[in-house]
């Protein structure tokens, strides 16, 4: 079974607690064995319980974000160690980038990232993608290995490093986020910064239109705070546009509605976004695509990216 050691600062707890969801079929399977910080039993030392885990671990996942890099025991400790290892060659890094940051240029810009091409995966379409996108990766890294990647290095003995004693560990599970509970002004709140995001990424995305495709030009347009509309010529033609607002129909629960058109009067909807939450998280779900097959949870930029492809696929 690989030993996998998880190096992650707090501030992407959420994304830590998901890779071991998603992981959790590899570790049932005999596959894996994830460790990291929550396994540290009480009254053990911190500092003697992970430099046993990152000595014995075969492979060594880092959470790289913003955090992170600025977290002097996560870039100065934990990976220095760690890519020593990797070079000596008794164990594997595998960076796993979960919000954007300057990465290639620190000392394992030269790995291989994960998700696919290092794009990280806060900027995901639905994250659970990017999850499994990581998943079947270290699968294919692990099943050939499972024999060889045991043998890479000797761990150290659970109840002595450098001669300090630790405390026993106590057989638990490593899973405990428990259940979250969401307001309604957390949902609201989660869907004001939706549609913000949204109005930002389409006011700079028609910004590039016309600058890499000559004969077009685009124009946006807001309307108010909480309403926007936008729309593509081609030699001075109309060929698209979209109305995109915070709905509340029928003093319904807000919501995020698309239109095709630039009218700011119409009333039709192309696709609405509803903000949800599962037990851990919020997230956009599309009404109009759930029928079609498509239910995924959405983030903020997966949402902009959603709309956006019904914008442009007119152009195609």
């Amino acid at each position: 079974m690989t030993r996998a050691f998880v190096s992650y600062s707090h501030a992407d707890e959420s994304y830590r607690a998901e890779l071991e969801k998603h992981l959790s079929l590899l570790r049932k399977q005999g596959l894996i064995d994830l460790w990291h910080d929550h396994r540290i039993p009480i009254g053990g030392e911190i500092d003697r319980h992970v430099s046993a885990e990152l000595e014995g671990a075969d492979l060594i996942l880092m959470l790289v974000s913003a955090d992170f890099m600025a977290s002097d025991y996560c870039y100065g400790i934990e990976m220095t160690r760690a890519l020593a290892r990797h070079a000596a060659g008794t164990a594997i890094v595998v960076p796993l980038i979960v919000r954007p940051c300057d990465w290639h240029s620190a000392p394992f810009g030269r790995l291989k990232a994960l998700p696919q091409d290092g794009k990280p995966i806060s900027k995901w379409t639905a994250h659970d993608d990017a999850f499994v996108d990581i998943v079947q990766s270290l699968r294919q890294l692990v099943a050939p290995r499972r024999e060889s990647l045991s043998g890479t290095a000797t761990p150290l003995a659970p109840e002595m490093v450098a001669g300090t004693p630790l405390a026993a560990e106590r057989p638990r599970s490593s899973t405990l986020a428990l259940r979250k509970k969401f307001s309604d002004i957390d949902r609201d709140r989660f869907l004001e910064e939706g549609f913000a995001y949204i109005r930002a990424f389409f006011e700079n995305s028609m910004e590039e239109i016309g600058p890499r495709n000559p004969g077009y030009e685009a124009r946006f347009r807001p309307i108010s705070e909480e309403a926007f509309t936008g729309t593509v010529y081609r030699d001075g033609k109309k060929v698209a546009g979209c109305y995109i607002r915070i709905s509340r129909l029928y003093g319904g629960r807000a919501q995020i509605g698309y239109s095709g058109n630039d009218n700011a009067q119409d009333n039709s909807y192309n696709e609405m976004l509803h903000a949800e939450a599962d037990d851990q998280a919020m997230y956009f779900r599309q009404q109009m695509q759930q029928w079609s097959g498509n239910d995924a949870k959405l983030t903020h930029e997966g949402a902009a990216e959603v709309l956006w492809q019904l914008f442009v696929e007119r152009l195609r």
